[in-house]
């Protein structure tokens, strides 16, 4: 992940913005993973990865809280997320999974990684970085066709 860090501090660089690595933490939450808030004076970045593909990668400013938290583990919380994705995708019937358990199984089944940045650098910054994450990674439930 520190990789990655260093991948978006030059991507800010190129834009000219000053991003320094202080203001970027990268935290991976693992598999099962119990999700987190977003601390006092940060934005975020999520990005959920099952196997080897990265499913949903999104972004939540200061003021969105529950959308960094929790409305991913809930198909009815949101128009678009992860849970209602899931839910929709033929490919994920043999799971059996439901409105109601939807939540835990991503929980149990899909790696999370939080990328909290200072809500200082200003939300050009976290937009910059969302949109190279999803160049780069091409996750699986995004973009018009994938989001259902």
């Amino acid at each position: 992940m520190l990789k990655t860090r260093n991948l978006l501090i030059q991507v800010a660089s190129l834009a000219d913005l000053e991003v320094n690595k202080n203001q970027v933490e990268i935290i991976d939450r693992g598999c099962p993973h119990t999700p987190k808030g977003l601390p006092e004076g940060k934005m975020g970045i999520y990005m959920f990865k099952c196997g080897d593909s990265f499913l949903k990668i999104g972004k939540a400013s200061s003021k969105s809280n529950a959308r960094f938290r929790s409305q991913h583990y809930a198909p009815n919380r949101s128009q678009s997320n992860l849970a209602k994705s899931i839910l929709n995708d033929p490919s994920m019937r043999k799971y059996n999974l439901n409105d109601e358990s939807v939540g835990t199984w991503i929980e149990q089944n899909v790696r999370r990684i939080d990328l909290l940045i200072d809500s200082s650098v200003g939300i050009f910054v976290l937009n910059l970085f969302e949109a190279f994450l999803h160049c780069k990674y091409n996750p699986k439930y995004e973009g018009f066709e994938n989001q259902r």
